[in-house]
């Protein structure tokens, strides 16, 4: 039971890698509308997205590192 428990709660923990997905893609959109406002603040927009991007996939990145830790412990 405790590893079909631990299997369970690994698949729901991959689950929030969706979220990052969600979050850089909106991330990426925003910026691409940002940069076709105002192509001369392309330099800003581009170093904002990146930094935008990273905080989005930095719960992606936590979510798949629990998920390893579960799955290691079956």
């Amino acid at each position: 039971m405790d590893k079909a428990l631990i299997a369970i709660a690994a698949a729901m923990a991959v689950l929030g890698c969706i979220g990052g997905a969600f979050g850089t893609a909106k991330v990426a959109a925003k910026a691409v509308e940002g940069v076709a406002r105002q192509p001369d603040a392309s330099s800003k927009i581009l170093s904002l997205l990146v930094i935008g991007a990273a905080f989005s996939e930095i719960t992606a990145i936590f979510c798949f590192l629990i998920a390893f830790i579960l799955t290691g412990k079956l």
